[in-house]
């Protein structure tokens, strides 16, 4: 009887070995997911519906897929509104780890910069005021045109009116280029086309007009900042991809935008 019942104990011993073994295999492998670390990671928060403060905190499309992306990857992070070109030159100079605030990937940035793997398709769009008589890409030669400095719509209004044009007021951020609008101190603004319909959307009392004219400007992606040579690039990617693969991707897109993405276009 005393044999069996020492038997019994050591059975009932390796039995705990084993089951304490199997559980600090499974907290370490949640740990390891977890200890990748802080990442430094800048916006600029005056870019509605990706980027803006509500009521003194970051929102938008592009902070929550953000959050969505960083938990897929295993990283904590930090974030900060800085201005558009204060977040290229953190990235670049290595100050921060990543950037997203609707930043077109492009032959230019990619010089200096590493991008994600496409996040969005965008296009641009003309916001002017009621009765001005334009209907095209080409009816803004002749007018003072607002843009965001350093970004693509700057390139588009830039293509049309010539390179550093004076009738192209540049700013800081879109949201100054649409009150100089309200104001009368440009005739129009060219800007991301989520972000134009935002604006009209949000302010219908402003009697502003738009159109978009896809001979005029071409289609865009967005991508995600790195410095060049970044290490965190392929990770960001893969959770973008599984993000998109499991359906997280859609739900976002369709609660900020109230549609369907084109996948397709992404790949």
């Amino acid at each position: 009887m005393y044999k069996l019942l020492l038997r019994i104990t050591a059975v009932l011993f390796l039995a705990m070995l084993v089951a304490c073994g199997t559980g600090t295999d499974e907290d370490s492998a949640q740990s390891d997911k977890n200890s990748k670390g802080t990442l430094s990671v800048v916006t600029e928060a005056g870019f509605a519906p990706f980027s803006y403060l509500d009521k003194g905190e970051l929102a938008g499309f592009d902070i929550e897929l953000l959050d969505a992306v960083m938990k897929e990857a295993g990283y904590d992070y930090d974030i900060q509104n800085v201005g558009w070109e204060s977040m290229l030159a953190s990235v670049q100079n290595g100050e921060a780890d990543l950037a997203i605030a609707g930043i077109t990937i492009n032959d230019d940035r990619r010089e200096s910069y590493d991008f994600s793997s496409p996040y969005f398709e965008s296009t641009h769009k003309i916001v002017f005021r009621e009765g001005e008589n334009i209907t095209s890409g080409e009816d803004i030669q002749d007018l003072k045109v607002g843009v965001q400095a350093g970004t693509t719509g700057a390139e588009a209004a830039e293509k049309i009116l010539g390179a550093n044009h004076p009738n192209i007021a540049k700013y800081d951020a879109n949201t100054l280029a649409f009150m100089s609008l309200q104001s009368g101190d440009v005739d129009a603004v060219v800007t991301d086309n989520v972000v134009a319909n935002e604006y009209v959307k949000n302010n219908p009392d402003a009697k502003v007009e738009m159109i978009e004219d896809p001979d005029t400007f071409d289609s865009e992606f967005y991508g995600i900042l790195f410095p060049k040579g970044s290490e965190v690039t392929e990770d960001v990617n893969t959770a973008l991809q599984t993000l998109i693969e499991n359906g997280t991707y859609a739900e976002l897109y369709d609660k900020w935008f109230g549609a369907e993405p084109n996948i397709e276009a992404l790949q």
